[in-house]
């Protein structure tokens, strides 16, 4: 198994470098691919004005036309989020628009799910909205492989996540839950540098063929299911340099490790659990106080199943 993870690392691992844009454009052309960019958002209006701002100037101007379609996915904000994504050159469609017939739930999974009712292009780029110093590269870098290699459907950025002025030590659910659940039951995945990373590319005839947990299991359940589906020599990663982005207390990473957790139960067949709930413990003025938290174990079935999608891309 290490032998053929450490072939697919020399075959599918890249740097944003090695596909300059003027590359990128000419794939563009002769194959007709179009490219959506995602930002799921929820209350990020200190950031995703500025994320929107450098994909229309970099990626969307006339000299440059890499990227089609630019949507915020308002997750039920309830700051400027939508007014500074729209002032910033982005459509924003908001999460209990899409699909209306379908009460919405909380999670990122949720509106990337739902995002496929609202874009057209071939190839969907998903990008989080807290970002910090972003960079261009990340949507050009992780959409390239789709534009000039048939072969792959999904791929992930990989980075460096400093916390604070520590380099490299973000991403502690990926190195304490994420990374040691692929090395023992997805070991072909074990050379995913940033498997729970927010900002991957995959083509829609991919995506719309895949569940998508509605919560913080979204990212290992589509690498997964990813895997399963079109095999690992479909995917790959790209290095686009340094993410930064606003980092979660404790208690929310526990959270999300749960959500996680049972993400890969469920792919695993074992029993579902007996309480899907997640206690944790808060100190206060009287004490150690139990919060207890319900984990997400509902999943939307693929796209190409919901009648709705089918009629949208008829039209």
């Amino acid at each position: 198994m290490l032998e053929e993870v450490e072939r697919w690392l020399s075959r599918r691992s890249w740097t944003a470098a090695d596909r300059p844009l003027d590359r990128l454009l000419a794939a563009k052309r002769a194959t007709g691919t179009t490219v959506s960019v995602v930002l799921p958002a929820l209350n990020e209006e200190a950031t995703v004005g500025d994320i929107a701002a450098a994909i229309r100037r970099d990626l969307m101007a006339d000299e440059v036309p890499l990227v089609d379609e630019l949507v915020v996915l308002d997750s039920g904000s309830t700051d400027g989020t939508a007014r500074v994504a729209a002032a910033a050159g982005a459509r924003v469609e908001h999460r209990d628009a899409v699909l209306p017939g379908l009460p919405a739930v909380p999670g990122k999974g949720e509106v990337l799910w739902r995002s496929l009712l609202v874009t057209s292009g071939d190839v969907v780029c998903f990008i989080d909205a807290d970002l910090r110093d972003f960079s261009s590269a990340f949507v050009s870098g992780i959409v390239g492989p789709l534009l000039t290699d048939p072969d792959v459907d999904f791929v992930k950025a990989m980075y460096d996540r400093p916390l604070g002025e520590a380099a490299g030590q973000g991403g502690r659910v990926t190195e304490l839950v994420a990374r040691p659940l692929l090395n023992l039951h997805w070991p072909r995945l074990a050379g995913f540098v940033q498997p729970l990373g927010g900002e991957y590319a995959a083509r829609r005839s991919l995506l719309e063929r895949l569940p998508f947990p509605v919560g913080y299991g979204v990212e290992l359940g589509l690498l997964v299911d990813a895997l399963h589906t079109v095999g690992l020599d479909a995917l790959a990663q790209v290095d686009v340099g340094v993410r930064k982005h606003r980092h979660q207390d404790g208690r929310a990473l526990g959270r999300m490790a749960a959500a996680i957790y049972r993400t890969a139960q469920l792919r695993l067949g074992r029993e579902p659990l007996v309480r899907p709930e997640l206690t944790q413990f808060e100190r206060t003025a009287e004490g150690f106080v139990p919060r207890t938290y319900p984990v997400d174990t509902e999943e939307r079935p693929p796209m190409t199943q919901v009648p709705e999608y089918a009629r949208h891309r008829a039209a």
